[in-house]
């Protein structure tokens, strides 16, 4: 972005500054945090810069370029959004594809004051954590049997997610990714299975650096189950990651409940989003949220 040489490319050691703003703007979208970004660093190449008291993160790749969050810090918000709209201008041959992502139900109403029009990209579950670790009432019989089953039938341990498992769990993941891939022939779920493969590679490889708390289960010493997450704020604890072998019945929803058992400080748990894919998103229904989070995009009129 050389008209703009003020533009910073992200670094791990921008952690601090980001997760200012992030507590001054108060969000609660899984995607307002420096870890869902970091991930991605590899199929985005993000840059940030302070706009009028704003901290502004722009994403770019082979399509063009992207306001991945909106302005964060409520400070003289409109001239932000204007600046952000000329650098994403300059960027694109299109001037469509300039837009701003992941905007929070609370804020949407901002942006028809300025021009822009709004629609809903995704959807967050969030659910009580009381109600995912004990799995109680008729609504999660199939759950509670489900962990029971494992439980009964398997001889396994429960153990800290280290960074020196993350090769095993990245061959788990491969073999889970083969699982799916003869479920499900639709292109754009096939192609999300790749991308997240890189995505956690790369969490994986900077676990201490990221603040990410994880577990595994192995049985006969081998790793068949992992998940990986973090503290989005003082409230919620989002779960970043969860692989399971398929092959072993019931040892997903173990996993799931036995983690959030041990978040006792975390009111809430954020499950992310289905990615628009019909098959998660019914998982996803069935853990029965207790809230359902838009996050919205804004374009031009």
């Amino acid at each position: 972005m050389s008209k703009f040489p003020t533009m910073k490319p992200l670094d791990l050691k921008d952690r601090a500054i980001f997760d200012r703003y992030f507590k001054l703007s108060k969000t609660g979208l899984s995607a307002c945090s420096f870890i869902n970004i970091f991930i991605w660093k590899d199929f985005f190449d993000f840059c940030w810069e302070v706009i009028d008291g704003n901290l502004c993160i722009f994403a770019e790749d082979k399509i063009g370029c992207f306001l991945y969050l909106p302005p964060l810090g409520g400070k003289v918000f409109s001239s932000a959004v204007k600046k952000s709209f000329e650098i994403m201008d300059f960027k694109n041959l299109n001037g469509n594809i300039s837009r701003i992502e992941n905007i929070e139900d609370k804020d949407k109403k901002a942006y028809p004051k300025v021009g822009l029009k709004t629609l809903v990209k995704s959807e967050d579950y969030l659910y009580l954590r009381v109600d995912l670790a004990g799995l109680k009432g008729n609504k999660y019989k199939s759950k509670r049997a489900a962990v029971n089953y494992f439980q009964k039938n398997y001889q396994f341990e429960y153990l800290p997610f280290r960074k020196s498992d993350a090769p095993e769990c990245l061959r788990l993941y491969k073999n889970w990714q083969g699982q799916r891939e003869k479920q499900y022939s639709d292109r754009i779920y096939i192609q999300m299975l790749k991308d997240n493969f890189k995505a956690q590679k790369t969490a994986m490889g900077h676990l201490k650096e990221l603040g990410l708390m994880g577990r595994v289960i192995k049985i006969k010493n081998k790793i068949k189950a992992y998940t990986l997450g973090f503290k989005l704020n003082k409230d919620t604890f989002c779960i970043l990651f969860e692989v399971a072998d398929l092959k072993i019945k019931g040892i997903a929803n173990f996993l799931f409940r036995k983690f959030c058992e041990e978040l006792k400080g975390f009111t809430y748990i954020n499950c992310m989003d289905d990615s628009g894919l019909e098959n998660l998103k019914k998982v996803k229904l069935s853990f029965r949220p207790c809230k359902i989070i838009p996050a919205y995009i804004a374009t031009r009129n």
